[in-house]
């Protein structure tokens, strides 16, 4: 992933007080937001396995709406793959971040990935046989990552853990580990979603505008840093956290539904 330029600077900052607060003064001044979002336990409920989320029929459309409303100025930022995202909220196509930013569709539709190795195709093939004898530990080929789901299993997070440690030990530098709820991955080091999110704001139609960055998860830290050097506003779905970047907050991907379907107001 090539590394980012410093966007240029963001809008001038308003006090915020709130989640909601923050969407209202988006939606009066659009032009000025660049929005980031995450998928699964932002977007989506989380569901028991992967395949299981479930989008709702308006989410789409309202995606694409907010798109219109900002220029262009959305994107998805996840850990799943570009082409599985790309199902999810068909017939639409958003500017992606894909596996953390290890896969990247910029606005233009041009799409930049990272390179995997022998030893880490070879090791995805390992992963698959040992996870036989884990009952209840799903593994998720990405590509150019790869996941340990433990949520229907998790007594053997200690085990799942011991296999993937060994596995960024034996395949070399350039890998990384990153946890999530219930869920490790083996990815590039090359980029995560910080990184992702300052790439996209190096270009139009991101370039200056002030970034909104809303995610749920440990993987979304990266993202939050980044928006929050550049003067932009990071929300939380879930409880509020004391060790979380973000400063605001959401209780649930339903509240954050709620105002996404506001386009209209």
């Amino acid at each position: 992933m090539p590394d980012a330029t410093t966007p240029a600077a963001a809008p001038t900052s308003l006090k915020v007080s709130g989640a909601e607060d923050l969407w209202q003064i988006i939606l009066l001044s659009p032009e000025d937001y660049a929005l980031f979002l995450d998928i699964d336990g932002t977007l989506l409920d989380l569901a028991a396995t992967p395949d299981d989320i479930t989008v709702p029929a308006a989410l789409p459309a309202q995606l694409h709406a907010w798109s219109q409303r900002l220029d262009g100025a959305l994107a998805l930022v996840t850990g799943r793959a570009l082409t599985y995202a790309d199902k999810l909220f068909m017939p639409y196509r958003f500017p992606i971040a894909g596996l953390h930013g290890t896969e990247l569709r910029k606005a233009d539709g041009a799409v930049v990935r990272s390179d995997t190795t022998p030893a880490f195709d070879r090791f995805k093939h390992e992963l698959q046989r040992a996870a036989k004898t884990l009952d209840g530990v799903l593994i998720e080929d990405k590509g150019a990552a790869v996941a340990a789901h433990y949520r229907l299993a998790p007594d053997r997070q200690a085990e799942v853990e011991r296999l993937m440690e060994k596995a960024a030990d034996e395949i070399g530098p350039g890998w990384i580990l990153q946890r999530g709820k219930m869920v490790i991955e083996l990815r590039p080091a090359s980029a995560d979603k910080g990184m992702a999110v300052q790439t996209f704001l190096s270009e139009p139609p991101f370039a200056s505008r002030r970034p909104v960055a809303i995610g749920d998860d440990v993987t979304d830290e990266a993202m939050f840093s980044a928006v929050n050097r550049l003067g932009g506003h990071a929300i939380r779905i879930g409880s509020p956290s004391p060790t979380t970047a973000a400063s605001l907050s959401l209780p649930s991907a339903a509240a954050l539904r709620e105002l996404i379907a506001r386009i209209s107001v």
